[in-house]
């Protein structure tokens, strides 16, 4: 067989009846319907069908995979589609060549990318498959140059639940592109992905508004070297917070972003003919130094402003454990956040029995 006369395409909607009968036929899994974004693959020599390949949704959990990613389990379930499974892989009888496998792999992915922008829209970063090593060692994988990263912990999703099974599966990544980790861990989604991720942003009208509420807090640092105010630093702070920001870096990440005009509303600081933002080390030192309980009387001014923009309020409340005052009650927590707006509205301690 000469390996370079081998080529990959995508499988006609003619011939998916084809498809899932040798796929049923000789897979021991067994044929997988489609389940959400699924492109179906065969690998033609001398129009002959010699392999079958299938790409699908990625895993909704893996614990290795996303620890290898470095993504919070925030950002995740936002980014899930720029990463598919090749869950079925099948070279049919009588084609089991040396290299043929690895040849068929490799064709496949050089266009799966380019293919799944025409089909659904958006790119993809990131291939992940699992290997049953009851079976199978990944040799075909290996050779293609995918990562193993680790095992599965044995569980599959079921209907209404995740049942254990007997063996855990090898996992192997392949990235369509260098920086594809980076991208997908970063605190802030590149627009060039955004495709499932919520695009939470403030309205001109909000960025003007924000600083206004910090400007009568006492700043507790000291005059010299100042560069920045403190409402302004607050303000984006705020706003970082309020479009899904979690931690100082993503905080930073997203002070970052706004372009000068947007700068400007924040009231940022002019210097050499254009508008600067804080950097991380000036945010946080900000954000420990100022009173917390002016802070949140600040915040919560601006929740009451724009409140009435909300038709509905979403409330979750917990019983904090171990958490007893002096006549032996529990403390109880509840959080509110508007619908609309996804302002939260602080949260109210009741330290009474039966609430």
């Amino acid at each position: 067989m000469q390996l370079n006369h081998i080529f990959v395409r995508p499988v006609l909607h003619t011939e998916e009846e084809q498809f899932k009968d040798l796929m049923t036929a000789h897979h021991y899994l067994g044929f997988c319907p489609k389940i959400g974004e699924t492109a179906w693959y065969v690998a033609v020599y001398e129009d002959h069908w010699i392999a079958l390949i299938s790409f699908s949704v990625s895993a909704l959990k893996s614990e290795a995979r996303d620890k290898w990613i470095g993504w919070s389990h925030r950002n995740q379930f936002g980014r899930l589609k720029l990463v598919v499974n090749n869950n079925r892989f099948l070279i049919l009888p009588d084609y089991h060549f040396k290299n043929m496998a690895s040849r068929v792999i490799s064709q496949c992915l050089k266009r799966l990318n380019s293919d799944w922008l025409d089909l659904f829209g958006h790119e993809i970063l990131l291939v992940e498959t699992f290997v049953d090593p009851n079976r199978f060692q990944g040799t075909v994988y290996k050779a293609s140059n995918w990562h193993y990263i680790g095992n599965t912990r044995g569980f599959k999703r079921a209907k209404k639940a995740y049942l254990c099974v007997s063996s855990p599966k090898m996992i192997f990544v392949k990235v369509l592109r260098k920086d594809a980790r980076k991208v997908l861990s970063h605190s802030i989604l590149d627009k060039t992905f955004q495709i499932g991720t919520p695009k939470m942003t403030l309205a001109v009208e909000h960025m003007r508004s924000l600083p206004d509420f910090f400007k009568n807090l006492p700043d507790p640092r000291r005059s010299q070297g100042q560069r920045h105010q403190l409402h302004t630093i607050l303000a984006l702070a705020a706003g970082a917070v309020l479009c899904g920001m979690i931690g100082y870096k993503a905080i930073s990440d997203w002070v970052n972003g706004p372009g000068q005009k947007a700068r400007i509303r924040f009231a940022c600081y002019y210097q050499n003919g254009k508008y600067i933002v804080p950097g991380e080390s000036t945010i946080r030192r900000a954000l420990i130094s100022v009173d917390p309980d002016e802070l949140e009387k600040a915040l919560q001014c601006w929740n009451d402003t724009y409140s009435i923009q909300d038709e509905s309020l979403a409330i979750d409340g917990k019983v904090m454990r171990n958490a007893i005052d002096s006549d032996g009650n529990q403390t109880h927590i509840l959080g509110v956040v508007g619908y609309n707006t996804l302002i939260s509205y602080g949260k109210k301690n009741w330290n009474h029995p039966n609430k």
